[in-house]
């Protein structure tokens, strides 16, 4: 196969960094093998799931004949347009932040800070290109995976079709992923806008920046642009952003936001985009109240769609909604058994680590579970989520309306950052350790966590549940002092405390007796 028969992609600006990126990811000079007699496996779609469910199957060394197709970048969303080029421009705004709580800790910063936006986003595109070669066709070449650039689509029951190439299987997986929602105002796409995928782009700062949507993608990269000397305006339809978080969390981010200089427009109902001599306007209304403000981009931000799009699913028998993505059971199969989905192409878990976790589920079911044997199940992950803002505020588990609708008592044990000694040293004492347990009983059933590196605690919560580790014994794990994550153990004392009764008092008075 010719590098004519697939589309060439370049990602801007193609400087050397990019130049990297893309002969990793979509090398131009590809050649596509011949394709095996029959696949054990082929997997469309190079994102996460698909890289780490055509990496596992190849890596066992049993000889499985694997196959994985891509029709863009590989490395999907989280090398190319998400984890790794967000949290590279995340840190560069960290140290923004940072001096400007500089006086607070005895520092004075005597000069203007002065952000070189190009060098940051050339800093990003640096890491990205470097990451990149983990994710690159030859490395999963190189694993035994036949690697296929270009559009895949069912043919039949047990073929997929890749540009003149027919790949014959005995299983399949769907990992084609999501993409940013477009949404539905009536002049945005005229006037042009940004999403995660073109954002990382940018080059030259824009001196106004509009943000639709104040989801978690919304937040992290308001905050971020606005540290980075932009000016922000953040449009959420709902009454408080992360209208799906914790509520005390929320609470604690949007004052930050607005304290930080993001003007924040909620309730709002944006009307229409219109192009004028200053830039690109925006019309809403609050409350009836119509305005307009204008700005030099717009990044929208307001959720995601999956990309079911050119598969021919029906063809095969795979059941699909164009909102929702591909339908699975608790086992990650489609309607068709022989075909499997893994990751935001069919998941509400929209993470990176969330993928990973169901293409290994994936591996164990399509391919070492006979007859149905021993299959793993979706629904017995249990996933931790970060929002990178800072403070950032991780979850894990269920949140207390959550754990009430299952018919569950739920007491909360809250921990203030304030009451943290090393927190108060280091200046961070915004946020809290939140813990919702069953009433009368140790057994965590969820939790969130605001703080500065909120992402880096919560999986000892997490490996608590999983393990069925109840407060009890959190409260005997020794936690070196000072360190922030002291704050989980002092939850697990408080639960300690609860039991000290009369009665237990009254014992613990004669034990002392006798000693």
């Amino acid at each position: 196969m010719s590098n004519s028969e697939f589309e060439r992609v370049t990602v801007r600006p193609m400087d050397e960094y990019n130049q990297t990126l893309v002969s990793h990811v979509h090398p131009p000079n590809w050649v596509n093998p011949q394709p095996a007699d029959e696949y054990d496996l082929v997997v469309i779609g190079a994102g996460t799931a698909g890289l780490v469910v055509a990496a596992g199957a190849a890596g066992l060394d049993l000889g499985l004949k694997v196959a994985l197709i891509e029709k863009h970048l590989m490395g999907g969303d989280c090398l190319n347009f998400g984890c790794v080029p967000s949290k590279s421009i995340i840190r560069s705004s960290r140290v923004v932040g940072e001096m400007w709580g500089a006086k607070e800790l005895g520092i004075n910063i005597s000069k203007h800070i002065e952000v070189d936006f190009s060098t940051v986003m050339a800093r990003m595109r640096r890491i990205r290109a470097g990451m990149s070669d983990h994710d690159s066709a030859e490395r999963f070449s190189s694993l035994g995976v036949d690697v296929f650039l270009g559009n895949g689509r069912f043919a039949s029951n047990n073929t997929v079709e890749v540009g003149d190439k027919t790949l014959k299987f005995k299983k399949a997986v769907i990992a084609t992923g999501a993409r940013a929602m477009q949404p539905a105002i009536p002049g945005l796409e005229k006037a042009g806008y940004l999403t995660n995928e073109t954002i990382f782009s940018l080059i030259q700062r824009p001196e106004r920046l509009a943000v639709i949507g104040g989801g978690p993608i919304g937040c992290e990269l308001a905050q971020a642009f606005r540290r980075l000397g932009c000016e922000v305006v953040l449009f959420h339809r709902g009454s408080h952003i992360l209208n799906k978080e914790d509520a005390d969390a929320a609470e604690i981010l949007q004052k930050v936001l607005l304290d930080e200089g993001i003007r924040l427009v909620l309730n709002c109902q944006l009307e229409e985009v219109v192009t004028v001599t200053e830039g690109k306007r925006l019309y809403f209304s609050v409350n009836g109240h119509r305005d307009s403000v204008t700005v030099d981009e717009i990044l929208a931000s307001a959720g995601r769609v999956p990309n079911v799009e050119n598969l021919n699913l029906a063809a095969v028998g795979v059941e699909y909604d164009q909102q929702s993505g591909v339908k699975v059971n608790d086992y990650l199969q489609t309607t068709n058994p022989k075909i499997y989905a893994a990751g935001d192409i069919c998941m509400n878990w929209k993470f990176t680590h969330a993928a990973d976790a169901a293409a290994r589920i994936v591996i164990k079911n399509a391919l070492f579970s006979p007859f149905g044997l021993g299959r793993s199940r979706l629904s017995s992950l249990v996933m931790p989520w970060v929002t990178y803002t800072v403070p950032e505020i991780a979850h894990v588990g269920m949140y207390e309306q959550e754990a009430q609708a299952l018919g569950l008592d739920v007491a909360t044990i809250k921990i203030p950052f304030s009451s943290v000694d090393r927190a108060i040293a280091d200046g961070e004492e915004l946020g809290f350790v939140k813990i919702h347990h069953k009433k009368g009983s140790d057994q965590i059933l969820g939790a969130t966590i605001v703080a500065s590196h909120g992402g880096e605690m919560i999986s000892e919560i997490t490996t608590a549940i999983m393990n069925k580790i109840g407060l009890s014994k959190l409260s005997s794990v020794i936690h070196p002092y000072p360190t922030q994550a002291e704050a989980i153990k002092k939850a697990a004392d408080t639960y300690r405390r609860t039991l000290l009764t009369a009665n237990t008092k009254k014992l613990l008075g004669f034990l002392t007796k006798l000693s």
